[in-house]
């Protein structure tokens, strides 16, 4: 919707990760040093972490893009709390190994062929696992095991691990992790963008979808996507998205700080802050059970508001956009 209206070619701030919109951050241009320092080392653990949101996937996209393939073969797996054996078959999966059916020790010989095989077509194997936080201390210890595989002095496999800030303290206290700490050679905390980075990153995924100006955006509409978005590249793409999307139903040429923080305001009404939620109610206590109904309703109300709001926009943004393609009609009376 919005993207007819502003002559945009597709959604410059799709939740969904896509490499071609690789932005590089000062963060994360230090998480892919890091990343490239791995792979010039093609040995032990790179260890990214960052908060939800925080373009951890982005940046594996952007890797993953931009590796020569015929000098690596790249293994990405998605953690789901998958225990040690089932984490060995999903490696197996990813070098061509059949795995069913085989005990765990036929396994691992058979992932250590295929790293073989792989080493000897002249490529080295780069296993990228992401949500790490999710593996269990016996996936984690299988990984370990595998980064022991050598072949001619030279580790067969070299594994990044990405996931969220508990992973990087689970790491770091855990003493059955031990071993696999002492693998590590380089961690990274992706931290969140600095207020002078938005405006460069809305231009850069604006620009990628033909955006000519409209909207503009002014400098105080910009510092209110910072607040507003706390510098999380996810957070912000959604705020974006619903800044965009109400500048198309108020046909705004201009986009400023009013208008990011009136779409701030509806987007707590649609998810509340995690401090507004209700603590337990004392057993008996009737009064605030009362009190508490009410502010639900009132709630619900504010909600009915806003929806009702949006509706209507759209409504008359349909019938407009109909009115504007029909244009003017000739009478068919002689």
């Amino acid at each position: 919707m919005y993207e007819d209206h502003y002559g945009l070619t597709g959604r410059p701030f799709a939740l969904t990760p896509d490499p071609r919109f690789w932005y590089e951050t000062a963060t994360h241009r230090k998480a892919m040093a890091y990343l490239g320092f791995g792979l010039t080392q093609g040995e032990g653990f790179i260890v990214i972490t960052g908060e939800i949101g925080s373009g951890k996937t982005t940046l594996v996209g952007h890797l993953v893009a931009t590796i020569d393939r015929e000098r690596q073969h790249v293994i990405q797996i998605v953690s789901t709390q998958v225990e040690g054996d089932d984490l060995l078959r999903l490696v197996a999966g990813g070098l061509g190994v059949p795995s069913e059916g085989l005990t765990k020790a036929q396994l691992l010989e058979g992932i250590e062929t295929g790293l073989r095989a792989v080493a000897r077509s002249g490529r080295r194997t780069l296993l990228i696992v992401d949500e790490a936080q999710a593996l269990p201390v016996s996936a984690l210890e299988e990984l370990r095991m595998l980064s022991n595989f050598q072949a001619g002095g030279q580790a067969l496999v070299q594994i990044f691990l990405l996931g969220q800030p508990e992973f990087r303290e689970r790491l770091q206290g855990a003493e059955a992790l031990e071993q696999l700490r002492q693998r590590v050679i380089a961690v990274h905390h992706l931290e969140p963008m600095q207020a002078e980075e938005i405006e460069p990153y809305m231009l850069h995924r604006l620009a990628l979808v033909g955006w000519q100006g409209r909207p503009d955006f002014t400098g105080e509409a910009l510092d209110a996507l910072y607040k507003g978005s706390g510098g999380v590249p996810r957070i912000l793409n959604q705020l974006a998205t619903r800044v965009l999307l109400y500048g198309a139903i108020e046909k705004l040429e201009l986009i400023d700080a009013d208008t990011v923080e009136a779409v701030i305001d509806d987007m707590k009404i649609d998810a509340p802050a995690v401090d507004e939620r209700f603590e337990p109610i004392a057993p008996g206590d009737a009064d605030e059970v009362v009190r508490r109904i009410a502010m639900l309703e009132a709630r619900v109300e504010e909600q009915n508001t806003a929806l009702r709001r949006v509706l209507t926009l759209l409504v008359d943004w349909v019938e407009a956009d109909t009115a504007r393609r029909d244009g003017p009609r000739e009478s068919s009376v002689a």
